[in-house]
């Protein structure tokens, strides 16, 4: 044998592993076997197959149906994995068998390998820590996956996604709040419309993103009903009676969240309709922020043939053959990640419907696409705030061009003439280039000095403003 293998032996017979490597036979088999893609489990999703297995070891250290010289050890090795510092003992692919099995034996043999060695023992000795006996002691992949699914998810909703969304919530308003003054042409069509205020753009958005927030907390009560406890089928074979609640409690003291025993485990193993409600939330978010990043990119676009209206940052990235060419990178990643959530979002509906009887499938995709989605949503709202709303300027000198240059601002005028007369007022100065101004007074339909009265855009941007003050 060579020296950097070690041999280890289990039902179907020896296998070489890597001497320096804590998992074992199973996960080697499978390692060899699923050569499938080069996609692995974050660390999220590691840090929670950490906090699953000492869940489940402190709850039966308590129920005692772990003596306190096996439970310890697989709490202190579970502790670790929780604590990512075992994340390169985790090295299945994601296209492995649709209940997760292979990634938590994997997590059965790292923690009793890594347990065992804190006894003394060597690798591979499988005591007095056993990987299937104790670590999986009360558990089976089919409850045990899952609920790292909830956990992974309700963590990444609660700790990464909600919190840079916040960021870039809060950008956005605050931008409204300073810009609230700025008189702007607004735009519906893609076409010149009434005037609106920069300012009511950008809370706009802002209030888009709160909803999407919103949407997304709203998924978050049944990720929080964990399906532990229903071992293989959803009955609860093979382990204490009070075990999902023993395992609910500790999970909800290491992690803060109020997790809770699902009401009926059945549900959480042979469905999975709520990642497919989280995936859609987060879809709805991609979809808000996929508008904002293209209505920045329009309003930037320029800086003298485009719209203009916004100076987007210089952010030092340039054309390769244009000089000094500035681009609206981070719009440009922002509906990137937009388009990868959106794909996502199919991937975890068609996985959804894969649950068969008592056991959904799919549930390593489902979990891969919902956590690659949350992180790319927040990563990229934080960038997006950062680097891009953050530095923004308004073009004021452009955005008062527009505006004075309107034929828009004649829908002032549809109260005290007629839409009919502002309509001839709009094709007249359009046909020969005159200002709306001069144009009602050559028809004869507005003096000079009513004009100036009735068309001010500053209180056409709100409501009833124009009708008031005869």
């Amino acid at each position: 044998m060579p020296e950097n293998t070690r041999t280890e032996t289990d039902s179907l017979g020896t296998i070489e592993i890597a001497a320096d490597r804590l998992w074992g036979p199973q996960t080697e088999r499978a390692r060899r076997l699923f050569r499938i893609g080069s996609e692995v489990f974050p660390p999220t999703l590691i840090r929670a197959v950490g906090l699953q297995k000492q869940a489940a070891a402190e709850a039966n250290l308590a129920l005692g149906e772990l003596p306190a010289d096996i439970a310890e050890p697989v709490i202190a090795a579970a502790k670790e994995v929780a604590g990512n510092q075992r994340d390169a003992d985790f090295p299945l692919h994601v296209w492995q068998t649709g209940s997760g099995t292979q990634t938590n034996m994997n997590a059965n043999e790292v923690i009793s390998n890594r347990a065992n060695q804190m006894l003394g023992q060597e690798l591979g000795s499988r005591k007095p820590v056993h990987p299937n006996d104790h670590v999986n002691r009360g558990q089976s992949s089919n409850d045990s996956f899952p609920t790292v699914m909830h956990v992974a998810a309700a963590e990444a909703v609660t700790k990464r996604l909600v919190p840079g969304l916040e960021v870039l919530r809060a950008a956005l308003a605050k931008r409204g709040e300073e810009w609230d003054g700025i008189v702007k042409l607004g735009r519906t069509h893609l076409m010149d419309a009434v005037p609106v205020t920069l300012g009511q753009e950008f809370r706009a958005w802002a209030m888009m993103v709160e909803a999407g927030i919103a949407r997304v907390q709203a998924a978050l009560p049944d990720l929080l009903a964990l399906p532990q406890g229903g071992t293989a089928a959803g009955t609860g074979l093979n382990t204490h009676p009070d075990f999902a609640r023993g395992f609910a409690e500790r999970m909800a003291a290491l992690t803060g969240l109020p997790f809770t025993a699902h009401p009926n485990p059945f549900v959480g193993m042979g469905a999975h309709d709520a990642f497919v409600a989280l995936q859609g939330a987060m879809n709805s978010v991609a979809v808000s922020l996929n508008k904002i990043a293209n209505d920045v990119r329009l309003l930037g676009s320029g800086p003298r043939s485009g719209f203009s209206e916004l100076v987007i940052p210089a952010d030092g990235l340039s054309s390769s053959i244009m000089p000094g060419k500035t681009n609206p990178t981070q719009s440009e990643a922002l509906t990137m990640v937009c388009a990868q959530v959106m794909g996502n979002t199919t991937t975890v509906t068609v996985a959804g419907t894969q649950g068969h009887l008592e056991l959904n499938v799919f549930k390593p995709v489902i979990i891969q696409a919902v956590l690659q989605s949350a992180t790319l949503l927040a990563d990229a709202a934080e960038s997006f705030a950062h680097n891009m709303v953050e530095k923004l300027e308004p073009n004021r000198d452009r955005i008062a061009e527009n505006v004075a240059k309107s034929l828009m601002l004649v829908t002032a005028l549809n109260p005290r003439i007629g839409y009919d007369k502002a309509v001839k007022i709009g094709k007249t100065a359009l046909a020969e280039n005159l200002t709306l101004r001069d144009a009602a007074e050559k028809l004869g339909f507005v003096s000079p000095e009513d004009f100036d009265r009735w068309v001010r855009p500053e209180e056409m941007t709100r409501p009833g403003a124009t009708l008031a003050g005869g």
